[in-house]
């Protein structure tokens, strides 16, 4: 069935602070890409964007900034990507709104994308498309592009006073696109006073990280954090002199003339900061890729201790069961209980039989083999941010695990970002995801409560049972499975033992700086 489409020369059309932009009507939505919310220099901060005459299209998302290496397509049955054109004026929003009326105050919802601070795009998955979650929230939903890796987290303040901040301009970039939502929304239908930033792997430790951010504070109202808590961030220097110096001296370029360093075509920086950083990092000198604590972002808040902004920003906080299990799964069904053991064993060693009985009372649903997958790269740290986020009462904190077995290699085990879909109420746009009697139901209840918690603070509706908020004592988490429920501290053991028992993670084994 034909759906209705409108784009004229004058409708939509919406006036925003700099001037007239043009978008399209789809079934029911007003869509609007590649909105420009600023401009920057690079290693520079963000500046607003300057006013124009007439009518400007909002018809084609923009540029996605550059990333250190040529993406790779794989794994496209479980996680579906697509490619853009990359450029360093890449500082662009997308917007889905049900609504134009500068009185509709409907609840805006900012998505951060993945790829830690150093890759993705906000159109990089098929399954961010914020047509769905507009139409089933009833909400503005918005995604954005902002720079990354050296372009945006690299220190360069050695070089010149005007890049004083270089080391979290890409943070700056969202604080710029939150103060042209701030400016702008009510005229796309949106409440300026109740915006929400959801985000997942480095989209959600860019919520942290925003929360930590002076310019950033007040500028949004709730966070929901998607496997975005961990500690692989490498421990390093505090300032970015050694990388600047071997940069112009594989570069070429005079030490008296830094700022030509702005200058250089970003293929040739990236290539000149992929050879000389590995080392450099294995001496545990700052290499970039990730905010700096300085004065103008605070710290991880589990380390430093939540800014009195963050303690008053309600969150949700979570994780999926097996986060980095892109392999194979293994075939259940042809394993005996000795085998299965046996795997346990070769895995965890003497921890293998206290495991094999913490997994089984944690997870009696579950076969054996999944504690071979078992997360804790995210889910600890995850634990950790719930529990310390929980001591202050100013605003409530809530806590979540998804869960769901796929249909996909045979029975396969929840993979880092494989909630995205549900999320989004887009699971007609990853064929994965399709579980008959199952993914409907699990659609409605994860999208219904990220809209819920959007609009009110709290995520509990009608299709869940009851979910409170955690505290100290008691991390109440939802667990999203064929049979969403709550469980108390019910992995707290668990996560105890795997903690010690699983391989260390070495940035030493790595040949170039760590990506998240």
């Amino acid at each position: 069935m034909a759906k209705t489409f409108l784009c004229t020369k004058t409708n939509p059309v919406v006036q925003t602070k700099s001037g007239k932009l043009r978008g399209f009507f789809w079934d029911g939505t007003y869509i609007f890409h590649g909105i420009r919310y600023a401009v920057a220099k690079r290693f520079q901060m963000p500046r607003e964007v300057e006013p124009w005459e007439g009518i400007k299209d909002a018809l084609s998302y923009g540029y996605v900034c550059p990333i250190l290496n040529q993406p790779q397509p794989s794994c496209e049955a479980m996680v579906p990507h697509r490619y853009w054109p990359q450029d360093e004026d890449c500082l662009f929003l997308n917007l889905w709104t049900p609504s134009l009326d500068s009185n509709a105050k409907k609840p805006v919802i900012v998505w951060l994308h993945g790829g830690g601070f150093s890759d993705g795009s906000s159109i990089e998955h098929v399954a961010y498309d914020g047509e769905n979650m507009s139409k089933f929230g009833d909400a503005v939903v918005i995604s954005l592009n902002h720079r990354l890796n050296v372009l945006g987290y690299l220190d360069v303040s050695s070089l010149s006073e005007k890049y004083r901040n270089s080391a979290n301009a890409g943070t700056e970039d969202m604080v710029a696109a939150l103060r042209w939502i701030r400016d702008n929304i009510a005229n796309f239908g949106g409440d300026p006073n109740n915006v929400t930033l959801f985000g997942q792997s480095g989209g959600g430790a860019k919520i942290w990280t925003l929360m930590q951010t002076p310019s950033a504070f007040g500028l949004f109202h709730k966070g929901i954090i998607q496997s975005g808590v961990f500690d692989l961030l490498p421990m390093q220097g505090n300032n970015g002199e050694a990388i600047c110096h071997a940069l112009l001296q594989e570069l070429r370029i005079p030490q008296g003339e830094g700022e030509r360093l702005a200058d250089v075509p970003y293929a040739q920086l990236a290539e000149a900061y992929k050879k000389v950083a590995p080392a450099l990092q294995k001496k545990g000198e700052y290499v970039g890729l990730a905010p700096m604590q300085n004065e103008f972002m605070l710290g991880d808040p589990r380390k430093v201790g939540f800014s009195e902004f963050a303690k008053t920003v309600p969150v949700m906080v979570g994780t999926v069961f097996g986060e980095f299990s892109f392999g194979p799964a293994i075939d259940r069904t042809a394993l005996s209980h000795e085998e299965k053991e046996a795997l346990i064993v070769k895995k965890y060693g003497n921890a293998a039989q206290e495991l094999i009985s913490l997994f089984q009372e944690a997870y009696p649903e579950k076969d054996l083999t999944d504690l071979l997958f078992v997360d804790t790269l995210f889910r600890a740290p995850s634990r950790d941010f719930v529990i310390k986020r929980a001591a202050h009462t100013e605003s409530p904190v809530y806590s979540y695990q998804f869960t769901l077995d796929f249909p996909y290699d045979g029975g396969h085990v929840a993979w880092h970002c494989c909630e995205i879909p549900f999320v989004f109420h887009n699971t007609d746009k990853a064929p994965y995801c399709n579980i008959p009697g199952v993914s409907d139901r699990l659609e409605e209840q994860l999208c219904g409560a990220w809209v819920n918690f959007a609009r009110t603070g709290d995520p509990n509706h009608r299709s869940l049972p009851h979910w409170p908020a955690s505290t100290p004592e008691d991390e109440a988490l939802m667990v999203f499975d064929r049979d969403t429920t709550v469980k108390h501290n019910f992995d707290a053991q668990l996560l105890d033992v795997l903690v010690k028992a699983v391989p260390s993670f070495s940035f030493e084994e790595t040949d170039e700086p760590i990506q998240h």
